[in-house]
């Protein structure tokens, strides 16, 4: 997992490079480089946040229109300088950007240590570009046809760019499994991992598929692909404004992205829903709308909140459709030899779409004829390419690390499939169908009404700051709710929380329940409100200090909880998309008042594009 910044045109290239990975760090950042043809090809890298390269780099002369850069997620090889990327090739006349694992590099190594090798860093990506060059060397072929026969011989996923001493105006760049994009301007190109970097220069991309090899040379681009077999690049349009990767005024990236949820949700619905006409229309699913309508069963893979968002699917589509849901981690799911029928129906769930584990769970999946449902935010993304059909979230870009807004516009479009279907079953009364097509209309007013408890949730944060351990409850609807407010608060504030169902408590979690221990309890009006009522009593019996999410108004628990949190009141069904919310706010206060990096949380990037 990297970010890759490349460009190659009139402007100063480190100029461009360096924005571009800021922007970019979110997507790895134990170390960063650059590549520049300035009097040679010279490699400046550091380990660290690229601000570290930044300083680094004051004393160089950068002067170059040519140039590759990187931020570093450890895969190979601990964070260090030598392990940074750019590297170069064995005569240092290439250097590579390399995002993926390269799976056979331990043979590959071996036999060019054979041949008289030597290598600078403990790096597949270092091992995958002396290789190139050997290739190059022994066929005496041209750099491109060289990288396009190595790519006939590694195993694993790359996304790379190449640059040549010997070609000041070339770029090779070539993608498996991981995401790249090219930015097309007036007589300049830019290349880069997701669309970030590029938007300030250009509107107009080409998305690489997989086996694809760009060769941008003397401003023209050629594509073709690992066979050699040529094709024509196809022009997009980004939808996306350069506000939108800014922080606007918020101190991180996170905080503004909840704040955000309003908006995004809104948008997400934006010329799908009408309650007033009883209107819901998703143009994504029309062409396999019946093979979902008269599904056996669903199957739903993700990883981390998008996962999260599914358990909460699950509860909405066998309570309205009622067509069995099964909700599994694309990282196990693959690896089970999971049954999986003909027609079978797999809703597959990712924020950046390029989740690596969810693709490959995509591609079993299809391998045995289930038709896919893609339901992520970047348009253009692997996942969308992948699926049959599906819908884009439109939640806008999302850069903080931990993810927020994509959780609940996730459930926002999963909720508009949900109840699409039951209508079309007829599995939902037109009085049900049409009370939830309101109440999701509302759902943006009352995200805007749960943010406004903010200095209240601050208040709380400072007083359990520094607790070691967190537990988060929640029954029916709200279960998923538990887990994902426990998921955030480890994230970002390096504190042990877990999430159960309030119920199973009793069956272990219990043990762990002092006067030290702050116990979160989703406790909002619904079906389970008495039971979960019964579980803050169990919690006070042995000194738990509580802190309760409620239905606005409540009057019983703020009798029983030490700390209360009010809610909006809303459907139970659509509960998780409001009480989420005090708790991404929970998270993000205490991460800060930690002195935690809240973007950046360590070990974590932000798109997992390897496995």
């Amino acid at each position: 997992m990297c970010g890759i910044v490349a460009y190659v045109g009139p402007r100063q290239a480190h100029e461009v490079i360096i924005k571009g990975l800021k922007r970019l760090e979110y997507r790895g950042y134990d170390s960063a480089g650059i590549a520049l043809l300035n009097g040679g090809l010279n490699i400046y890298k550091k380990k660290g946040k690229v601000t570290d390269l930044e300083e680094n780099l004051y004393d160089y002369n950068l002067n170059s229109n040519i140039g590759i850069g990187h931020t570093r997620w450890a895969t190979h090889g601990e964070p260090n300088d030598e392990n940074a990327h750019p590297h170069y090739s064995h005569s240092k006349n290439l250097a590579i950007i390399h995002n993926g694992i390269i799976e056979n590099y331990s043979s590959l190594k071996q036999e060019l240590i054979n041949k008289g090798h030597t290598f600078q860093s403990e790096t597949d990506s270092e091992v995958f570009i002396h290789f190139i060059e050997d290739i190059q060397m022994n066929n005496n072929c041209s750099l491109d046809e060289a990288v396009r026969l190595a790519l006939t011989k590694v195993v694993g996923a790359y996304a790379i760019v190449i640059m040549s001493k010997e070609n000041p105006d070339l770029l090779i760049a070539a993608r498996k499994g991981s995401p790249l994009v090219i930015g097309i301007g007036k007589d300049e190109f830019f290349l880069a991992s997701d669309a970030t970097p590029i938007i300030e220069y250009t509107n107009e991309v080409v998305y690489l598929n997989d086996y694809e090899i760009a060769i941008i040379d003397n401003n023209e681009l050629k594509l073709k692909n690992t066979q050699d077999v040529p094709s024509t690049p196809y022009i997009q349009t980004l939808d996306m404004e350069l506000e939108a990767i800014e922080k606007g005024g918020y101190e991180h990236f996170m905080l503004k992205e909840i704040f955000e949820q309003p908006k995004s949700i809104s948008d997400c619905m934006r010329g799908r829903l009408n309650a007033n006409e009883g209107r819901l229309v998703l143009g994504g699913i029309r062409e396999y709308a019946n093979k979902l309508i008269t599904a056996d069963r669903i199957i739903i893979v993700a990883c981390g909140t998008s996962w999260h968002a599914g358990l909460v699917a699950e509860y909405f589509i066998e309570e309205f459709c009622r067509i069995p849901v099964e909700v599994e981690y694309a990282s196990e799911f693959r690896y089970r030899n999971p049954v999986i029928k003909e027609g079978d129906v797999v809703f597959a769930i990712s924020q950046s779409g390029e989740t690596a584990d969810t693709l490959a769970a995509i591609e079993l999946a299809k391998s045995k004829g289930a038709i896919i449902f893609g339901v992520c935010n970047v348009v253009g993304s692997s996942i969308a390419r992948a699926s049959h059909e599906g819908a884009y979230t439109h939640a806008g870009p999302e850069i903080g690390v931990a993810s927020t807004k994509a959780f609940t516009a996730q459930l926002t479009v999963l909720n508009m499939i949900a109840l699409r279907v039951a209508h079309q079953k007829g599995t939902i009364t037109e009085r049900r169908y049409h009370e939830l097509l309101v109440e999701l209309e509302n759902i943006p007013s009352k995200v805007e009404k749960a943010l406004k408890l903010d200095n209240q949730i601050q208040a709380i944060s400072e007083i359990f700051k520094d607790a070691r351990n967190f537990l988060y409850l929640g029954r029916g609807f709200n279960f998923p709710v538990a887990l994902e407010g426990a998921l955030k608060l480890k994230e970002i504030s390096y504190i042990h929380a877990e999430g159960y169902p309030a119920a199973e408590m009793k069956h272990g979690p219990i043990a762990l329940i002092d006067e030290e221990m702050p116990v979160v309890v989703i406790a909002t009006r619904d079906s389970s409100y008495d039971k979960v009522v019964s579980n803050i009593q169990e919690v006070r019996a042995r000194k738990g200090r509580v802190i309760a999410v409620v239905t606005e108004g409540d009057a019983l628990i703020p009798q029983m909880a030490e700390f209360v949190i009010e809610v909006p009141k809303t459907d139970e069904a659509l509960m998780p998309m409001v009480s989420v919310i005090p708790l991404q706010l929970l998270s993000y206060h205490i991460a800060v008042m930690r002195g935690c990096n809240v973007d950046q949380p360590r070990n974590l990037a932000k798109s997992v594009t390897v496995e």
